[in-house]
């Protein structure tokens, strides 16, 4: 289990050319956009980012991420633990041009001058990870959905209700009564 806090900053072109591998784990409130997309603070985020070059002498940064943070269920309102992965190649490029080169099979990193934050990819890759809805299971939410709704009866109708249909039976064609 990792228990190193994930490096902030690295120079991503040259931990390419090194084939450096990093490793490091997170809290939801070291992530200043993903934090207001939970609901609470609880979690740990364990990242590991493998750099590397292709045959073609692209930059690559292979991010693998898991998550287990705490969300709030749409349908209840309560909130909910659930697991989040991730994984991705990213190609480094220095401009939008050359990212508008890059193959289908990779997503590209702009990374103009100086050190990437790799927190800021972390934060990235876990946004888009994130289900655009969460919902507890529904044996689990039946007892939080109760509580806002009226009770039901299912009690059999007697003949104790006249029907609203007699008065048509009455203008029925050859129905003297």
């Amino acid at each position: 289990m990792l228990t190193t806090t994930l490096p902030l900053m690295l120079e991503v072109r040259q931990a390419a050319v090194r084939g450096v591998a990093v490793s490091g784990v997170l809290k939801p409130l070291d992530l200043k956009r993903f934090r207001p997309l939970l609901a609470g603070d609880e979690g740990a985020i364990s990242a590991e980012i493998h750099f590397s070059r292709d045959e073609e002498h692209r930059y690559l940064m292979r991010v693998a991420i898991v998550a287990d943070v705490v969300v709030t269920c749409q349908r209840c309102l309560e909130s909910m633990p659930t697991h989040l992965s991730s994984e991705s190649t990213l190609a480094i490029v220095w401009t939008d041009e050359e990212a508008a080169h890059v193959p289908k099979q990779l997503d590209s990193l702009v990374v103009t001058d100086g050190p990437c934050n790799l927190w800021d990819v972390v934060e990235e890759e876990l946004i888009l990870a994130l289900p655009p809805y969460s919902y507890h299971e529904t044996e689990d939410c039946k007892l939080e959905i109760a509580a806002f709704s009226d009770p039901i009866s299912y009690q059999e109708t007697g003949d104790d209700k006249p029907n609203p249909f007699n008065v048509l039976a009455q203008l029925k064609p050859g129905n003297k009564h």
